[in-house]
């Protein structure tokens, strides 16, 4: 694999080179006042993106999976029973995670290539008559299919339902690509990751808990140690962590936000979606189609492309890495084979995008599918040339 070419992998993401020397630091006594100023710009930073108005940003050396274990230890207790969706892998790892804890799950089964289901949430929670339930958990987007759920409309659900679950979504491939609204959307426990929309090496586990969340620590009894937010809001409050920190990724992550709102997050998201939809057109021109169910749904951090009979998209992303060193990421679960996914998310601009088009592209005329040469490219082409001045003037 060339450390030239960018990955299109659904994370860890392209990295800026100011965001990597960011990182790269001297040693720093993490008990001093040198690292109060460099963590509080960037637990400030996460706030901001998460839009949140109360509350409290924890973050932990770790990665998303840590997030979800955080997010579940310090607010349930062992036999509490969650609802949750499973429409492909990464739900699915949430959902098996909460039944290794002891906990029940309420498992609404959806067909992979849907969102949330909104009315069976909904009618899950007006059943709930004893209020049983205690959290919902949302994968906002589902890496596995290049699907993006309605959070708001999971709130809505909820609020219709008049019940009073805690709400904890997955974030880590949305959060600082796409719109969240923690506070709108009445979130209570967000969970992002460092290596995607962060733009940073993995190693960070970014959560925004609501005051509705940190109460709910007083009576949880799931077992948690490295993981306990007491320990962690304790630490913070004397300007520092209860065990030794991971400095140099503190210190991108306040960087790599200082990059994303000199962008500004709105176009930030913007640029996401413009990127997602020449991925699309791309993908429409080999005559193929993204794997999501319908257009609503379709992500803008990862297209799951769905491969045409008896071919394997899993053949594709080999070669690729083989052969033109260009890193695509393989379909998994029960869409393994039958989609390759690729990642549009992070440090990306228009013309690396056309750069990993024109690899797909190469490899599957190399395995013989029937693609005309340069036609995706092309379509994103048009499309982007078509975009690019309304960009800039957005830019300015």
């Amino acid at each position: 694999m060339s450390f030239q070419n960018p990955v299109f992998i659904p994370g860890p993401t392209n990295m800026p080179e100011s965001v990597r020397k960011a990182c790269d630091m001297p040693t720093l006594d993490h008990r001093s006042p040198a690292f109060a100023r460099l963590f509080k710009p960037a637990v400030a930073g996460v706030r901001r993106v998460l839009k949140m108005q109360a509350g409290e940003v924890i973050i932990l050396p770790s990665t998303g999976t840590g997030g979800w274990e955080a997010a579940i230890t310090n607010t349930l207790s062992p036999g509490d029973t969650v609802l949750a969706a499973r429409f492909g892998m990464f739900s699915h790892r949430w959902i098996d995670m909460c039944q290794r804890h002891g906990l029940e799950v309420q498992i609404l089964e959806t067909p992979w290539g849907q969102g949330a289901p909104l009315a069976a949430i909904e009618a899950a929670l007006k059943a709930d008559k004893a209020g049983k339930i205690k959290a919902v958990l949302a994968t906002h987007n589902e890496t596995a299919t290049g699907v993006k759920s309605d959070i708001a409309g999971i709130r809505r659900a909820m609020d219709a339902a008049g019940h009073g679950a805690m709400l904890f979504v997955d974030g880590v491939s949305s959060i600082a690509s796409m719109p969240f609204d923690m506070a709108g959307w009445g979130v209570d426990i967000a969970v992002a990751g460092s290596q995607k929309g962060f733009m940073l090496p993995a190693g960070l586990a970014i959560l925004g808990v609501s005051p509705k969340a940190i109460a709910a620590m007083e009576t949880a009894r799931l077992p948690r140690t490295f993981f306990d937010f007491k320990d962690m809001l304790a630490a913070y409050g004397r300007g520092g962590y209860p065990y030794t920190p991971a400095v140099g990724l503190i210190a991108g992550l306040a960087h790599a936000i200082e990059l994303l709102e000199d962008e500004g997050l709105e176009a930030v998201y913007a640029r996401h979606h413009r990127l997602a939809e020449g991925v699309r057109r791309a993908v429409f021109a080999w005559g193929m189609a993204p794997f999501a169910a319908s257009a609503d749904l379709y992500s803008d951090t990862v297209t799951a492309v769905k491969v045409p009979e008896g071919c394997d998209g899993t053949a594709l992303v080999q070669l690729a890495a083989s052969k033109y060193g260009v890193a695509f990421g393989v379909g998994l679960g029960e869409v393994a084979g039958k989609v390759f996914r690729i990642g549009h998310l992070g440090m990306l601009t228009d013309v690396m995008v056309l750069s990993g088009l024109a690899a797909a592209e190469m490899c599957m005329a190399d395995l013989g599918w029937k693609v005309s040469l340069g036609s995706g490219v092309a379509a994103a082409q048009e499309y982007f040339r078509g975009t690019a001045g309304a960009m800039a003037l957005a830019a300015e």
